[in-house]
């Protein structure tokens, strides 16, 4: 399967700890850049109710749902016990300090 690269934006403008959203075709998705520069991309919908996780709270490597307090792993999407589920997760790539998402 050939993956597409999906600019997000600048690594400047992506603030720690804080949610950026990007759509490719018909896929929504999150972009977080971690506290410690790392950059981590998922499904931005919650796999209850369907929320955006852009506006969730991150903790480390977790995103908290914004709606229902769910702790998703921004590693492998899975849900933390004792919820249950999970979302697509993303490779992401920085290139001359510009970020992209790999679908």
């Amino acid at each position: 399967m050939v993956k597409t690269k999906v600019f997000v934006a600048k690594v400047e403008e992506l603030l720690p700890r804080i949610g950026h959203s990007v759509v490719a075709g018909d896929t929504k998705i999150a972009v977080f850049r971690l506290s410690d520069g790392r950059i981590k991309a998922l499904e931005n919908v919650s796999p209850f109710r369907q929320g955006p996780l852009a506006e969730g709270i991150v903790s480390g490597e977790y995103i908290y749902d914004p709606l229902y307090d769910w702790k998703i792993s921004l590693l492998d999407g899975q849900v933390q016990e004792p919820d249950h589920g999970s979302v697509a997760t993303f490779e992401t790539v920085v290139e001359n300090e510009e970020v992209y998402v790999l679908v």
